[in-house]
């Protein structure tokens, strides 16, 4: 019969249906359908020829050269190979044989074409990957201490004083390079936020405690940060910084040498970090951490912190008298100078 138009708006039935009947009557052939398998293999061979053609014959052979002989170990240099990457290469030569062309790698589970591109360059210049981890290395030291110290003096270190200061007390101890404790001590100050913050009594109280240290390289102190915009914490935020100034002043006029800062600030929470110490933004107490170090102190052959046989005793005694205390100040100035060495110092960080 005849079509027939109705100015009628169509059902969603017939919607569907018009256009299938109509596709029904205009295919006479079978559509041609290419298989994803082979616009794959078109994509791999295009990454694999421009890879070719961004590195010359020689660059070539040199990426190859590591990539064919290098161990699992070495290619873990690298830090674009660590994981899973470098353990891949070596079980894919080791199934296949030597990589011959750098089109190869796209074979290897994990590597795709960016990533190609970015090991070989890595590969072919490891003085501009050095040069990078120590502007990385340099930066991290910005952050964590103040003021800024040449790496040259951090690395001579021989012993350090890590103070730490709350409002009750002050504690610090005398570290050296093994990480061995030559002293712990810890004062009370009680008298400090009586009052009207006399400067007297604070340099009264922070002089008695200076008089008991020891030279040293260098003078530690932890630095909290806290925010002022919070009106209530303003008695604290005054109390920590003029007990800052305090120690800064005294501190450098004392042990002063050669004219060069022997004062410094170590972040709290870069500390807490770096001793897996934070949950969210917020330190947790650290005194589960030192009991664990004086124990293996007796207990361990090679122990992360040496505490002299003479004076273990003596500081196992302290520990337990403060346990109840809520000593903080105590426990912190130990840890602060392990993290200050493993980080500024043997840059142990990962």
């Amino acid at each position: 019969g005849k079509w027939r138009c109705f100015p009628v708006p169509l059902g969603p039935f017939l919607v569907q249906a018009l256009p299938n009947s109509c596709c029904r009557k205009k295919s006479t052939a079978p559509n041609k359908i290419i298989p994803s398998v082979a616009l794959c293999d078109e994509n791999t061979k295009e990454s694999g020829n421009a890879l070719d053609k961004l590195f010359s014959s020689e660059q070539q052979a040199s990426i190859l050269q590591v990539l064919n002989t290098a161990s699992n170990k070495e290619l873990e240099a690298f830090r674009l190979l660590r994981g899973r990457k470098s353990t891949n290469i070596i079980e894919h030569r080791e199934k296949f044989g030597p990589f011959q062309n750098l089109e190869s790698l796209m074979n290897v589970p994990l590597f795709q074409y960016k990533t190609i591109i970015q090991v070989c360059h890595s590969i072919l210049c490891p003085e501009m990957r050095a040069e990078k981890r120590k502007f990385q290395d340099t930066r991290h030291l910005r952050k964590l201490i103040k003021p800024e110290i040449k790496r040259e003096r951090l690395k001579a270190v021989n012993s350090i004083v890590s103070i730490v200061f709350g409002t009750r007390r002050i504690a610090w101890v005398h570290m050296d390079r093994k990480l061995a404790v030559l002293d712990w001590q810890q004062s009370e100050c009680c008298q400090l936020m009586k009052g009207t913050y006399l400067s007297s009594v604070y340099l009264q109280e922070i002089s008695s405690v200076i008089s008991k240290m020891p030279n040293a390289d260098f003078y530690v102190l932890e630095k909290i940060g806290l925010s002022i915009q919070n009106s209530s914490r303003f008695p604290l935020v005054l109390h920590f910084h003029i007990m800052e100034a305090m120690l800064y002043a005294l501190l450098n006029s004392t042990f002063a040498q050669d004219g060069q800062h022997r004062v410094l600030s170590m972040n709290r929470n870069g500390v807490g970090k770096h001793l897996e110490l934070m949950i969210g933004d917020t330190r947790t107490s650290g005194k589960e951490l030192v009991k664990q170090l004086l124990s293996e102190s007796v207990l361990k052959e090679g122990p992360r912190v040496v505490f002299p046989s003479e004076k273990i005793v003596r500081y196992r005694q302290m520990f337990s008298s403060t346990e109840q205390q809520r000593s903080e100040e105590f426990y912190d100035s130990l840890l602060q100078a392990i993290a200050f060495y493993e980080l500024a110092v043997f840059d142990t960080e990962p």
